[in-house]
């Protein structure tokens, strides 16, 4: 069917002069007082739609071409295009569930409901009644006896074929983005169903789901630079999380053996690709488990994720395969920025060939840095991007794991990982630190670190180390960013793409 709009919402509204904008908003203001004037209203309380499209795609799927049925429907929808035709007009709406057309008769149709089809706007909401058919050319449609408005719409919808193509328009208007891009509502509609195969995982696995404080009094969790606020009725600063850990570690001193928490972190840092300050995590603790546990936790509920949404465990990334499925391979980080570097490195490693191999590759570093410092920031800037397959990356220094158990075989290390594909952190994990000797002491050198003006150092937490001293079982930890799983099975390029709201700059 061809699709005719009206020549003044033929281009979005970042390419249309704001005074033909205007010419069309005050066009359809008219309408809508010329019918609130006549007795009628534009926006009603309630509709009698009893169908979806989708259902009756499925119902109708053996009606012959130019086969008509006397089976009534009703669907509410957008009106997305519209010609007419002297005594016939074809309209097609929209629903949640796909697009119908509308075969519309002056004669099946009442005078007023034939008026209302003829002085339709392109992106009204309508309600229709009527009969299933299915016209020669072999189109499902509704031939409809009743039309009724729900919405009248006075702002233009952007032309179908240009469409809403500007980033920052789309999204900053989402709600446009997502009437005018299928693909766009195909990603958040598989963002949904990702987070319900994580929740299912987690469930039958035995995990309960909890919730923690997003307003705390202490920043600490992570190493991140926090959101600050001010709690009038107790006259206290506060923050805002940037990570559930602490809490979640607590219910675990209480006798919980599987929690875990999905929700909203707060992070005041910068914006790019991967990054946002508000994104959404899922932390998760279990009693008696460990490093080894959390790896399977991650691939566990990955490959859930991924086969709610995906065919195959093996997937496409902007442009890189990536291959899901199998045991995922574990290596020493070390080893990772040897291989980077062409050169043989370690903690044994003297602190000023380190200092050389970091200036070769422009990277700035800190005076007061130790091998493990130096070994870690190496890692983040020349060895991740290497990383393409699933890889848990391991043996992280002690002075970048502050909340990690040492390996009794070497303490410098923890046992910790980073899971890491496409050159990008997807999931962060500990054999949790359960002393609390040995973590007061980390929390002092936190302390000592924000002193000297690290900013995203933790703050000392009496009452974590206060819950250490009941005694918390060995435990296996990990954090998981879920928007860049969502990425990653959407092959989405940015992360804002995955955000139905991301931050944006206020418009000018």
């Amino acid at each position: 069917m061809s699709d005719h709009r009206e020549s003044s919402a033929s281009e979005e509204d970042g390419a249309l002069p704001d005074a033909t904008i205007n010419d069309e908003r005050a066009h359809r203001l008219a309408k809508r007082a010329a019918l609130i004037a006549d007795g009628g209203d534009p926006y009603p309380e309630k509709t009698v739609a009893k169908h979806h499209v989708a259902e009756l795609e499925l119902a109708y799927a053996s009606l012959a071409d130019g086969e008509s049925t006397t089976d009534i429907v009703s669907v509410a929808g957008r009106v997305m295009a519209k010609r007419g035709q002297g005594k016939i007009a074809f309209i097609v709406v929209r629903d949640p569930t796909g697009e119908i057309q509308l075969f519309c008769r002056i004669n099946d149709m009442r005078d007023e409901d034939w008026a209302l089809v003829r002085d339709l706007d392109l992106g009204d909401i309508v309600n229709v009644s009527g009969c299933v058919v299915r016209t020669r050319r072999g189109q499902l449609s509704i031939a409809p006896t009743s039309v009724a408005l729900l919405a009248k719409s006075v702002r233009p919808l952007p032309e179908k074929f240009h469409g809403l193509s500007d980033k920052e328009t789309r999204y900053r208007q989402r709600y446009v983005d997502l009437i005018m891009n299928d693909e766009v509502r195909s990603t958040f509609e598989k963002r949904s169903r990702i987070l319900s195969a994580f929740r299912r995982h987690m469930d039958a696995d035995g995990y309960f789901e909890v919730e923690t404080p997003i307003l705390q009094n202490i920043q600490g969790g992570a190493t991140a630079k926090p959101f600050i606020t001010h709690h009038n009725a107790l006259n206290q600063e506060n923050y805002l999380r940037i990570a559930t850990e602490l809490h979640l570690k607590r219910l675990l001193v209480g006798g919980f053996e599987r929690v875990y928490e999905i929700g909203r972190i707060f992070r005041n840092e910068g914006m790019d690709q991967t990054h946002n300050p508000e994104f959404t995590t899922m932390e998760a603790y279990r009693a008696y488990s460990d490093l080894e546990g959390m790896k399977a936790l991650a691939q566990g509920v990955i490959k859930a994720a991924n086969a709610a949404v995906n065919s195959s465990e093996r997937i496409d990334y902007q442009g890189r395969a990536i291959d899901l499925s199998g045991t995922w391979v574990s290596r020493p980080m070390a080893e990772i920025v040897s291989e980077a570097l062409g050169s043989p490195v370690s903690l044994d490693t003297r602190v000023e060939e380190l200092r050389a191999h970091a200036a070769a590759h422009g990277i700035e570093v800190e005076a007061e840095w130790t091998a493990g410092r130096l070994i870690a920031e190496l890692y983040d800037e020349i060895g991740e991007p290497t990383i393409i397959d699933p890889t848990f990356v391991c043996d992280y220094p002690v002075e970048v794991s502050p909340l990690a158990k040492r390996r009794r075989d070497d303490p410098r290390l923890t046992h910790r990982f980073e899971l890491v594909i496409a050159g990008h952190e997807y999931a962060n994990a500990f054999s949790e630190l359960n002393d609390p000797v040995d973590q007061a002491e980390r929390f002092r050198r936190q302390v000592e670190e924000k002193a000297s003006g690290d900013d995203e150092a933790m703050e000392y937490d009496a009452d974590f180390i206060r819950a250490l001293e009941y005694g918390m079982p060995p435990a296996g930890g990990i954090g998981i960013g879920v928007d860049r799983v969502v990425m990653l099975l959407t092959n989405s390029a940015s992360i804002r793409d995955v955000l139905l709201f991301p931050h944006m700059r206020p418009e000018a």
